[in-house]
C-alpha cells in the first residue's frame, strides 16, 4: 500500500485556509494547523521559559504567552522575528513529522501561512494555494479582527506568486459548497 500523498496548504489572510483545511478534513483527508501547533508550543515551559527571556514578563503574564504580545515583539526587529523563527520552526517541523508517522487519511495535509516564505515546498509531494478576491480577504480578515491586511500580510509572497508556485490553486471567492468542490477535485487528481 503507498502512503497517503503528503501535501502542503497555504494562502494569504482572509483567503480561506482554515475553511479549505476543514474541507478537506470532511472529504477524508488527515489534516494539522502549524498555527495550532505553534499554540500548543507556547504551553510548553522551555518555549515559554525562552520568549519571558527574550521580551520580559509582560509577553506572559500569569504565566502563560500572550501570543499578540510576542507577535508585537517578534515583529519589531528583522532579529527578534528571526530569533523567534528558531525557537519555534524547528520544533514546528518536528511535530508535523510526529503527526505524519501516525496519522491517516486520503492525503495528509499541513496547513502553513508561511509554506513558500520559508522555503518548505519541497517537503511535500504537492502544495495548494487558497486565494480570494482582494476585497473578500479584507472583509473576512476584519471580520476576525485583523485591522491591517497590509501591515500582516508585508513579509509574505503575494496571492499570485502563491498561485504561481503551488501544484494546485484554488479560488476561494464563493460559497462553501464550491470550495469544496473545488478541493474534492484536487484529492481525486492526489490519490489516483
Amino acid at each position: 500500500m503507498t502512503a497517503p500523498p503528503f501535501v502542503g496548504l497555504t494562502g494569504g489572510i482572509g483567503a480561506g485556509k482554515s475553511e479549505a483545511l476543514a474541507a478537506l478534513a470532511r472529504l477524508g483527508a488527515a489534516t494539522i494547523s502549524t498555527d495550532a501547533v505553534v499554540h500548543a508550543l507556547y504551553e510548553e515551559p522551555e518555549v515559554r521559559d525562552a520568549v519571558v527571556e527574550r521580551w520580559g514578563p509582560e509577553v506572559a503574564p500569569d504565566g502563560k504567552v500572550d501570543r499578540s504580545a510576542v507577535a508585537k515583539a517578534a515583529f519589531a526587529t528583522p532579529e527578534d522575528r528571526a530569533w523567534l523563527e528558531q525557537l519555534l520552526w524547528p520544533r514546528v517541523g518536528q511535530k508535523v513529522q510526529e503527526w505524519r508517522e501516525t496519522a491517516g487519511g486520503r492525503a495528509l495535509v499541513v496547513e502553513t501561512p508561511l509554506l513558500f516564505e520559508a522555503g518548505l515546498e519541497g517537503n511535500y509531494d504537492a502544495t495548494i494555494a487558497i486565494v480570494a478576491e482582494e476585497s473578500v480577504r479584507k472583509e473576512r480578515a476584519a471580520a476576525r479582527g485583523h485591522a491591517s491586511l497590509d501591515e500582516r500580510t508585508a513579509r509574505q509572497l503575494s496571492q499570485d506568486e502563491k498561485a504561481r508556485r503551488a501544484t494546485y490553486a484554488i479560488e476561494n471567492s464563493g460559497t462553501l459548497e464550491q470550495l469544496e468542490q473545488e478541493l474534492s477535485g484536487v484529492l481525486a487528481k492526489l490519490t489516483r
